[in-house]
């Protein structure tokens, strides 16, 4: 099947421009003439090829070249960008397979698409050719940009609730030549990612309001921000010490020239940083928001050391609509071994009946 769509599509190929593009075009089409089968067309065009290219075919049939090592990610990219942009998955001669599977020379590739997606920051360890990575690194940096502001614009709004007095619509705009930015835009980003501090700001929106000359303290923060809607790993991250869950109690640790880091409440890396400097650390009261997505949370399991027990514990993380994102194993005597389990759930009531179904499991330990 394969011979024949290359040689189908190498009797529709037409000069193209380049010298170089135009000799390879030249040995196929020889090649074409003096092959007695398809599978001989096959297996010499392979060899002509350069060692460094593949092609692959879309469902239709158009000849789509690529890298040697190319994924359906780069293949949806060079067929087009919309298409690279809402891929889901990809099926390779009729298989479905994930987007990091590196296609062979001749495969045929269906990208299948949905309008809710878009790309994804872990693509650029899977795309290799330069239109790819762009069309990604375009499309995250605009959704950061767009999120870095919303998450400034909630925690500009905090700080001018902590003015002395309301200011007017008209403040904002001596408040940005004062602190030198060109737009409203790239105030937010800096608000979001601390590259000016909430006294700067204050300051230049009401000058004399920080009180520093009179050793006034700044008013504290009034109300929590809400990272509903964010994505975490653009405007926020997710603290990998205590991986955080919808639900728990949680405070943002804001990072110079960067954006917040969500910690739970009772992390036990938060008592270190808490003997940090102001300057090192300046912590935000933040929440959830209703309805936010989920996030991975991080478990450790004993199980007994007996065929089907990890099979039990993946049973019932699959019943509890829990998905298993990473599985290590770290310690392992003869009748136990402990199993540490990255798991995407909802919000930590999912996680609690979650735990609470494991503890009651036989195969279980702790």
């Amino acid at each position: 099947a394969a011979a024949d769509r290359l040689a189908a599509a190498l009797l529709l190929v037409r000069p193209v421009r380049g010298e170089h593009q135009v000799s390879w075009i030249r040995d196929l089409v020889e090649i074409l003439d003096t092959a007695e089968s398809p599978e001989e067309l096959l297996e010499h065009t392979r060899m002509a090829m350069y060692a460094d290219r593949i092609f692959a075919f879309t469902p239709k049939g158009e000849l789509i070249q690529l890298p040697k090592g190319a994924t359906p990610i780069d293949f949806a990219y060079a067929v087009h960008t919309d298409l690279g942009d809402q891929a889901v998955g990809a099926k390779i001669d009729g298989r479905v397979v994930p987007l990091s599977t590196v296609i062979e020379n001749g495969s045929q590739v269906q990208i299948l698409r949905s309008k809710g997606q878009s790309p994804q920051p872990h693509w650029l360890n899977v795309a290799t050719t330069g239109k790819a990575l762009a069309a990604i690194r375009r499309h995250l940096r605009h959704k950061e940009r767009v999120e870095q502001e919303a998450l400034g614009r909630t925690l500009f709004d905090d700080i001018a609730s902590r003015l002395p007095a309301p200011i007017g619509p008209d403040a904002t705009e001596p408040a940005l030549k004062r602190l030198k930015f060109a737009d409203e835009g790239a105030l937010m980003v800096a608000i979001a990612r601390r590259t000016v501090s909430d006294e700067q700001v204050m300051e230049a929106l009401m000058p004399g309001s920080t009180g520093a000359d009179l050793g006034h303290a700044v008013a504290p923060q009034s109300s929590a921000i809400s990272i509903k809607g964010l994505t975490p790993g653009v405007a926020y991250d997710l603290a990998t010490c205590c991986h955080p869950v919808p639900g728990d109690r949680i405070v943002g640790l804001r990072r110079p020239d960067a954006g917040i880091e969500v910690h739970a409440i009772d992390c036990r890396v938060l008592a270190e940083l808490a003997e940090r400097t102001e300057n090192e650390t300046d912590w935000v009261d933040v929440a959830w928001g209703e309805k936010t997505e989920g996030a991975v949370a991080r478990i450790s399991v004993m199980v007994k050391n007996e065929p089907g027990s990890l099979g039990v514990v993946a049973s019932i993380i699959g019943t509890h609509m829990a998905n298993i994102i990473n599985l290590r194993l770290d310690t392992r005597d003869t009748s136990f071994h402990t199993n540490e389990i990255d798991v995407e759930v909802h919000d930590i009531q999912q996680l609690m009946r979650l735990m609470a179904g494991l503890r009651a499991a036989d195969a279980v330990n702790t």
